[in-house]
């Protein structure tokens, strides 16, 4: 039987190389046997994603009574009737296939996910060197207005409040040291027990 799968959360403000970071452990370190949390949502599949591969996709009715069922781990309705969220079965199926699943949710999903599987789940907060380089980083990307960029710092800074709650924090203020430190903490606690 193959060995039971772990948990990795990450969260972190919008802008701080999270993504960058998830992906290139994804992509170069394939012994980690990382996968990502297939989630549900509500919106309809955009351009060619495929139920079941990038989400579960399922009616606003269906979703609401999945909740009522108690059968996810964590969920959010973003907009009215534009929900997103976790099934239990998918990561215990994950899990069981030996997979360790990848969540990349934000803090209050991280940390419902990690009091639901204590020790089982590891949860890293990825910090940015400061608002100020925040800032800077999401005006330097060119894609969003003034304000947007004031909501994504607002929202950054309520969230940074959260970053106590995570097993780990790790502060992007060089992308190759954060990489580095993101897969020594994952490599150190995937061989915990094994």
């Amino acid at each position: 039987m193959k060995n039971k799968g772990k948990l990795i959360i990450f969260s972190a403000p919008s802008g701080t190389g999270k993504s960058t970071i998830i992906n290139w452990l994804m992509q170069e370190h394939r012994e980690l046997n990382m996968a990502f949390s297939i989630s549900c949502t509500s919106r309809a599949p955009r351009g060619t994603e495929k139920h079941g591969v990038e989400y579960f996709f399922l009616t606003p009715e269906e979703f609401r009574s999945r909740i009522e069922a108690d059968e996810f781990l964590e969920y959010e309705e973003v907009y009215k009737d534009r929900f997103y969220g976790t099934l239990k079965s998918q990561v215990e199926k994950q899990c069981n296939e030996g997979q360790n699943v990848v969540f990349d949710v934000d803090v209050k999903g991280g940390c419902n996910i990690k009091s639901h599987y204590g020790s089982e789940a590891i949860s890293i907060f990825i910090m940015p060197p400061s608002i100020d380089e925040l800032r800077r980083r999401l005006e330097s990307r060119g894609t969003d207005a003034p304000e947007v960029i004031d909501q994504r710092i607002a929202r950054a800074e309520f969230e940074i409040g959260f970053a106590d709650k995570f097993d780990k924090q790790v502060v992007n203020d060089n992308l190759d040291k954060a990489k580095n430190e993101v897969l020594k903490i994952i490599k150190d606690f995937l061989t915990l027990d094994s």
